[in-house]
C-alpha cells in the first residue's frame, strides 16, 4: 500500500505540531508549513520520520499556489491556521481587528484549500479546524466567534461540492498552546484554571487531544461533511 503524503498548514506549533508527530508515528509523508523558518526548523528537529518543512504565508495566494505546486500531488490536508485578532465585548471590539482576524483565519483557510485544490489525489481530504467560539455562547468572542463559525460553514458546503474528495472539521476547545502566549504565564495560569473549573472532563486540552480527532478524520475514508468538537464539553456552559 502507498504511502499517504499529508501537508499540514500551519504545523510548526500546537496543534498542527501534533498532529505532524502523530502521522509520523503512523508511517504518513508528512509536510508543514509556516510563517517562520525558524520555528520550523525547530519542529523538524523534534520530529522523526519523513518530514518536509516550507516556509510560506498563507495570506499571500499567490505565493500559495506556487508553494503547493512546489509539494506536487498528495492526498490530504489540514489547515491549522489561528488568529488572536477579534476577541473582545461586541460594543467596543475594534472592527478593523474583526477584519484582520477574518483575513488570518477565514480567508487563509480558503485560499489554502483552494491553492491545495488541484495538487489533492481523489480519495484524501481536507480537514479545516475552526474553534468552540463558533458553537458556544461566550460572551467576549463575537468577532473570533464568527469567523471560526465562517471556517465550519465551509465543511458541509465542500463536502457536497468537491466530493469523492472528503471534507471535515474540528473545533477545539480551549487548548494549551501557543495561541495563548499574548498572555504573561501568570496571567494564562489564572485563565486555564478558570476555564477548567468550567469544563466537565476538569481541564484545559492539549494539542494530542485534538491531534486525535484529526488524525480519526484523516484516516476514516466514511467521514466526510462533519465537525467534531473536541472542547471537553465546555460549549455545554456547565
Amino acid at each position: 500500500m502507498p504511502i499517504e503524503h499529508l501537508v499540514i498548514v500551519g504545523g510548526s506549533s500546537g496543534i498542527g505540531f501534533a498532529t505532524a508527530r502523530q502521522l509520523l508515528g503512523l508511517g504518513f509523508k508528512v509536510t508543514i508549513t509556516g510563517r517562520s523558518m525558524q520555528r520550523l526548523d525547530k519542529a523538524k528537529n523534534s520530529l522523526h520520520g519523513d518530514l518536509r518543512a516550507i516556509a510560506l504565508d498563507a495570506t499571500d495566494a499567490a505565493g500559495m499556489r506556487a508553494a503547493f505546486a512546489d509539494i506536487g500531488p498528495f492526498d490530504h490536508l489540514v489547515l491549522a491556521l489561528g488568529s488572536t485578532k477579534g476577541a473582545g465585548e461586541f460594543s467596543t471590539v475594534s472592527l478593523d481587528l474583526v477584519r484582520s482576524g477574518f483575513e488570518e483565519k477565514v480567508f487563509a483557510h480558503f485560499a489554502s484549500a483552494q491553492a491545495a485544490l488541484p495538487l489533492l489525489r481523489q480519495g484524501g481530504s481536507i480537514t479545516f479546524i475552526s474553534a468552540v467560539t463558533a458553537h458556544a455562547a461566550m460572551p467576549g468572542t463575537a468577532g473570533i466567534g464568527a469567523a471560526n463559525a465562517a471556517v465550519g460553514a465551509l465543511v458541509p458546503i465542500l463536502a457536497a461540492e468537491l466530493k469523492p474528495l472528503r471534507v471535515n472539521g474540528v473545533s477545539p476547545g480551549v487548548i494549551d498552546t501557543p495561541w495563548w502566549d499574548f498572555l504573561a504565564q501568570d496571567q494564562k495560569s489564572s485563565v486555564f484554571a478558570d476555564y477548567a473549573a468550567k469544563t466537565p472532563v476538569g481541564r484545559v486540552g492539549q494539542p494530542e487531544d485534538v491531534a486525535q480527532a484529526i488524525v480519526f478524520l484523516i484516516r476514516d475514508s466514511f467521514m466526510t461533511g462533519h465537525t467534531l468538537i473536541c472542547d471537553g464539553g465546555i460549549r455545554l456552559g456547565g
